[in-house]
């Protein structure tokens, strides 16, 4: 799911230096290609919602058994001139065979795209979604029990618009923890919807209801990476889109509290509450090295979240956001199409979404967010500008385009880190 919210464009000078910066002209950026400079001597991480989700289920994984998708082939490209060594692929869609994951690596990023090199992940994991999983409720309160909008997470099949990691350095699954099934109420202080037209307070869903609804629309993932002698866990989730609900706001609530999550469970104060799947409790221990991964679906400044949901993570002590990943295509972009962009707070430099098939404008809702114990090295958005030959890999608004894109409308994000 993609999210509509909004940002603004920046001034003539501030799109000048982000030229500057994807044009590679400041050390530790990015090449006139859009592509991240080499030589970056740490680790690099990156997060793409990459739209790898079809309407059927089997759907993607049919599609990448061929060697001639022209959207996976996009995707495969775009990874492979940027090159990542831990990546977080959201909207990829979850078959309990991990067929998807295998035939995307055997036919996609193990040959070469558009004249790329290829690249192996050697490490992989994906895990089911709350996704078009059935509930057994009516979540939406429109009289009836049954799809997409009933099950635990929107989707039309369980596993649509699901997660993969790839990794180049091991993943140590023996310590690995996945929260599926976390209950929202089971958060103090959660944000639960509230029936405006009832008295009592949050009473959206029935007491039934509230036992077996889940926090995560997907699903939250601690996936321990091994990286020389340390441990560096990314915190991998794809919050809902905060809209297409009603004056409850149930879904705003919900990707208000999906990204608190993270944030209690970075700090050893706040996340005794927490269990994951297999009934441990607690959050990570203190000192650990995190990077918190994925589409949270919430701008800083613009859009319909609940304001002040990103900036639980943003702002968090123990993050490290005093560097947002930028592109000299966002700026490019939001001065190209106009409309709700020039009504945006936020610097459209850390723009990696384009929304202009609405009514939001293009937003930062990607996120790579390192713990303040690591160090970074460098960062970027992969958003080339018009003039760029790789711009074909990003492209704009097309209706005539299945998905409206070349790839998806999504940027992908990356950052190194010094580990």
């Amino acid at each position: 799911m993609t999210q509509r919210v909004r940002t603004r464009t920046v001034t003539a000078l501030m799109a000048m230096i982000a030229t500057g910066l994807a044009a590679g002209l400041v050390p530790g950026t990015a090449t006139a290609g859009g592509t991240p400079a080499g030589g970056h001597g740490g680790v690099r991480f990156a997060t793409f919602n990459a739209s790898l989700n079809r309407g059927v289920d089997g759907g993607l994984v049919a599609d990448l058994s061929t060697l001639g998708d022209r959207q996976a082939a996009n995707v495969a490209e775009i990874i492979q001139r940027v090159r990542p060594d831990v990546l977080l692929i959201n909207e990829f869609d979850h078959d309990a065979e991990g067929r998807a994951v295998e035939l995307f690596q055997r036919n996609y990023l193990s040959r070469g795209q558009g004249g790329a090199r290829p690249i192996h992940y050697p490490y992989r994991f994906s895990a089911p979604s709350n996704t078009g999983v059935p509930s057994g409720h009516d979540l939406n309160r429109d009289g009836t029990v049954g799809g997409p909008d009933d099950a635990y997470g929107f989707g039309l099949f369980p596993g649509q618009y699901g997660m993969a990691v790839y990794s180049r350095h091991p993943i140590d699954r023996r310590s690995l923890r996945t929260f599926q099934t976390f209950r929202w109420r089971d958060m103090p202080g959660a944000l639960l919807p509230d029936d405006p037209d009832t008295p009592e307070p949050a009473d959206w869903y029935s007491p039934e209801a509230l036992a077996d609804v889940r926090l995560s629309s997907k699903s939250h993932w601690d996936v321990p990476v091994r990286i020389g002698r340390q441990t560096v866990h990314l915190l991998a989730s794809h919050p809902t889109p905060p809209v297409f609900d009603g004056p409850e706001d149930r879904n705003g609530r919900r990707n208000h509290d999906e990204i608190r999550f993270w944030a209690d469970y970075v700090t050893p104060a706040r996340s005794g509450y927490i269990y994951d799947d297999r009934g441990r409790r607690g959050g990570l221990r203190p000192g650990a090295r995190f990077v918190i991964a994925g589409d949270l679906n919430s701008d800083p400044y613009d859009g319909d979240s609940i304001p002040g949901s990103a900036q639980q993570l943003t702002g968090h002590p123990l993050v490290d956001d005093r560097r947002p990943p930028t592109s000299a295509g966002g700026p490019a972009a939001s001065q190209r199409q106009g409309g709700a962009n020039l009504t945006h707070e936020g610097d459209s430099r850390y723009d990696t979404a384009d929304f202009a098939d609405g009514t939001p404008g293009n937003l930062r809702v990607d996120y790579l967010l390192p713990s303040r114990r690591l160090r970074t090295a460098g960062s970027g958005v992969f958003w080339p500008t018009p003039d760029d030959p790789l711009f074909r890999l990003v492209g704009d608004y097309d209706p005539a385009l299945p998905g409206g894109f070349p790839t998806s409308d999504h940027r992908l994000v990356w950052l190194d880190l010094r580990c």
